[in-house]
């Protein structure tokens, strides 16, 4: 059967290309975001965080009103309270021992930044190089000090501390020929006991957490020095610690706000003493509060000492803020 061929018909053009009548396609309706809030389930998940919210306004803000409320009233909790302004403020500032728990507690976070802030750093340094079972045991004989109580680890110490001949430590220096020390009944030793036993205390969270972050360094950084031909000194100190930096100022501003709080182990020591060489702001809190009865005064002295320490965290961020950029 005969067919007709067909003429293939040119090729159009983009410009001669007839304009196309269809319309674009309308954008989605987008629905408000309360809508969308809505259908995903958040009036579920704010019911389910309500309570614990609640619960925790209660025991964290109420506290914190109640204690800024009394720092301007006279209050022992059996009288019904009266305001007193800045009464309770004049006082504390113009107690003679406020200027010496100042310095006492300055003191203390400058002998716990010397030594208890190094430690950890070498501890966790000297652990990583561990491998196996070494590695672990040596893990937890470094947190081992943490898992005993605070209070009977005090205690303890306070037993080893005795100033007689047959105190343990005094003991141990005996061996070697030195006499025995005093410890915290004289006024130039008592904080530094303080401090090896905190030190002692508080290293072993430090250390995890030191431990940790070096092992997220990656290890190709520690073969490209290898090949440069760096030791183990220059490791450290060139490609470890470059990489804790941020690790380590979080870590410093924990610990200095920390020492500045000290309470149990010179009030478990030494009550403040001798001759107020180990009273700090939280002791002289203590007494306002408990020796004297005076809330009003120690929980002005509180305020005080959370704004110093609020100033002291808001001056960390601004400069670690410039750091990074």
């Amino acid at each position: 059967m005969n067919t007709v061929p067909t003429i293939d018909a040119p090729p159009v053009r983009d410009d001669q290309a007839p304009p196309s009548t269809a319309r674009p396609a309308a954008a989605p309706r987008r629905s408000s975001s309360v809508v969308r809030w809505w259908r995903r389930g958040g009036l579920s998940a704010v019911g389910l965080a309500l309570p614990t919210l609640l619960v925790f306004g209660y025991f964290s803000w109420k506290p914190l009103v109640q204690g800024i409320t009394m720092s301007f009233q006279k209050w022992n909790f059996v009288a019904d309270p009266s305001w007193v302004g800045l009464s309770n403020f004049e006082y504390v500032l113009s107690d003679p021992l406020l200027g010496q728990a100042v310095l006492n507690t300055l003191y203390f976070t400058v002998l716990a930044i010397l030594f208890g802030f190094p430690l950890p750093i070498l501890l966790a340094v000297a652990v990583s190089t561990l491998r196996g079972r070494t590695r672990r045991l040596a893990s937890f004989l470094a947190y081992l000090p943490v898992i005993v109580p605070p209070v009977v680890a005090i205690l303890l110490w306070k037993v080893f501390y005795d100033s007689s001949e047959s105190g343990l430590f005094n003991r141990l220096l005996g061996f070697v020929g030195i006499p025995p020390q005093p410890w915290l009944n004289d006024a130039a030793t008592a904080m530094p006991s303080i401090v090896l036993e905190a030190t002692w205390a508080g290293a072993g969270t430090a250390t995890l957490i030191y431990l940790a972050a070096i092992t997220s360094v990656r290890p190709e950084l520690y073969e490209a020095a290898e090949l440069d031909g760096a030791g183990i000194l220059s490791r450290i100190w060139h490609v470890t610690l470059p990489q804790l930096r941020t690790v380590i100022l979080i870590m410093l501003l924990l610990q200095i706000i920390g020492a500045a709080q000290v309470f149990a182990e010179p009030f478990l020591f030494t009550g403040g003493g001798p001759q107020n060489a180990t009273l700090t702001v939280l002791v002289l809190l203590y007494r306002y509060a408990f020796n004297e009865g005076d809330y009003g005064a120690a929980t002005a002295l509180g305020v005080l000492l959370a704004l110093v320490l609020a100033g002291l965290s808001a001056l960390y961020l601004l400069v670690t803020k410039k750091w990074n950029d």
